[in-house]
């Protein structure tokens, strides 16, 4: 028979016991389908078990609502949770930016380049800074100013494009606001934020600044899902570069921008191909 060669992308999760991995290679093998890439992870503490496993069906008449139909029966001996969906899927996204544009031009050029596996429905500010450059790109801009009076009115207008766009991912390029306990959990598990790694000993204006007259010795970057925590969401990747005396404040910012961008776009990365389990506060992230 013919071969099909579209990828699909299985990750699941059950309690550890017998036979974990060959409930879905042992399935897989049964249903003809050949498997290109493979992760897992049992959590021996929590006595969880995760696996994400990347397959291509060798049978032409194959279908994946059959395909699921039949698994779904498996798994459940298992007490196994799992998710479907296919390589290549440009995942919907909206991102919220304030006055900073490094990470924000970084997404822009992947997305353009066909870097990342996202569609990006429009972008977010409350400032009217980075119009001309996202307008440039032919993109759609929303700028939605806020002040402690009208916080509630400008998430509910956030709120709505998401809503109204299809967005599956929610993007903090460097959006400089303090999202509400209300909005965070709204978005809980579906948005990603980045910072630098610099806190919490520098917070505040010009964490660089502080941080050179200190002597820092390490600069970096962490990529999270947001919660209702200050900067302090699950975890899912982090970047650090060496620095030393000889790096001055604006050589710290140059450096910290550039790990900022690379540690939001790999986060990004991860989470639209399905490499993240988010479970309890941690996450357990497949990278290739």
């Amino acid at each position: 028979m013919a071969r099909n060669n579209d990828t699909w992308i299985l990750t699941a999760q059950c309690p550890s016991q017998l036979g974990t991995v060959d409930v879905v290679t042992g399935f897989l093998k049964q249903q003809r389908c050949y498997i290109t890439e493979q992760h897992s992870f049992d959590d021996k503490l929590a006595k969880q078990f995760f696996i994400r496993t990347e397959f291509q069906p060798q049978a032409s008449d194959f279908n994946i609502l059959d395909f699921q139909e039949v698994f779904t029966a498996r798994a459940a001996e298992f007490g196994m949770t799992f998710n479907l969906s296919e390589k290549g899927y440009r995942m919907p996204v909206v991102i919220m930016v304030s006055k900073t544009d490094h990470c924000l031009n970084d997404l822009l050029y992947r997305y353009r380049a066909g870097k990342l596996s996202i569609e990006i429905k429009a972008v977010v500010s409350n400032h009217p800074d980075l119009e001309p450059l996202v307008r440039w790109h032919d993109l759609p801009y929303y700028h939605f100013p806020i002040t402690k009076e009208t916080k509630a009115q400008q998430e509910a207008q956030v709120l709505q494009v998401i809503e109204e766009t299809g967005a599956e991912l929610v993007i903090l390029a460097r959006y400089m606001q303090v999202l509400s306990s209300e909005m965070a959990h709204t978005l809980s598990g579906r948005a990603i934020n980045i910072h630098h790694s610099l806190l919490p000993g520098f917070k505040g204006a010009k964490p660089y600044h502080q941080a050179y007259q200190k002597g820092v010795k390490l600069v970096g970057a962490t990529a999270h899902y947001i919660n209702d925590d200050l900067d302090e969401g699950p975890i899912i990747t982090q970047k650090v570069e060496v620095v030393s005396h000889a790096n001055y404040p604006d050589d710290l910012v140059d450096l910290g921008r550039d790990i900022e961008r690379q540690t939001l776009a790999h986060a990004i990365s991860c989470h639209v191909e399905r490499r993240i389990f988010l479970y309890g506060q941690k996450t357990i992230v497949f990278s290739r």
